[in-house]
């Protein structure tokens, strides 16, 4: 088989898997189950897996591991990996996590998924502020998505004052005594440096 004929083939097979609706519906569960969020609507999901599908076309070689990583998905279920429930197919993709395939898929979702503005919408997430002239005036302390803070008053006991037991003023004594050298005199210590020599 020569080389154009062994490309023909492999681009065949890429197109009996890439343009089918199943692999298309296994692509949008493998995504939904990776970065699972119930108020996320499908459509968010459906835009990142054409994503996916586009950036693969750049490269021939992804395509193929594109294909054959959600055939592999399909084989590992018998066909039904988007009818898995999220604990089930999380269960698969760990047998697939270190593949090239699934690697391609997560690092272009991770980026793509959460610049869908309609994913902020459903995370809580107003987007962007620098635009707008920052948060500063836009609710910046905004905590609407915590609980209340508890907030009580201490009505026990007095506390007692922590009282170090160190001295708060080193004496005179034990600071000259830090600074003689190991094996030196206090005397001794105390004429080196005055730069000038004692009388006989």
């Amino acid at each position: 088989m020569s080389a154009s004929q062994s490309s023909e083939a492999v681009d065949e097979a890429v197109n009996d898997v890439e343009g089918t609706e199943e692999a298309r519906r296994t692509l949008i569960a493998l995504i939904k189950a990776a970065f699972p969020h119930e108020k996320v609507p499908d459509a968010a999901y459906e835009r990142a897996a054409e994503t996916v599908q586009k950036q693969a076309e750049d490269s021939t070689w992804m395509r193929v591991k594109i294909a054959q990583g959600l055939d592999s998905l399909q084989g590992l279920t018998e066909g039904r990996f988007h009818e898995l429930t999220p604990q089930q197919a999380h269960l698969v993709l760990l047998r697939v996590q270190h593949t090239t395939f699934f690697g391609f898929v997560r690092q272009t979702v991770v980026v793509n998924l959460y610049e869908d503005e309609e994913v902020w919408e459903a995370l809580g997430y107003e987007g962007p502020s620098f635009d707008k002239g920052g948060y500063i005036d836009r609710g910046f302390d905004d905590l609407d998505w915590l609980p209340d803070p508890r907030i009580e008053e201490y009505d026990g006991e007095p506390l007692e004052d922590v009282v170090s037991d160190l001295p708060t003023v080193a004496s005179t004594r034990s600071t000259q005594s830090a600074a003689v050298p190991a094996g030196q005199s206090t005397a001794r210590a105390g004429r080196v440096g005055t730069g000038r020599k004692q009388a006989s």
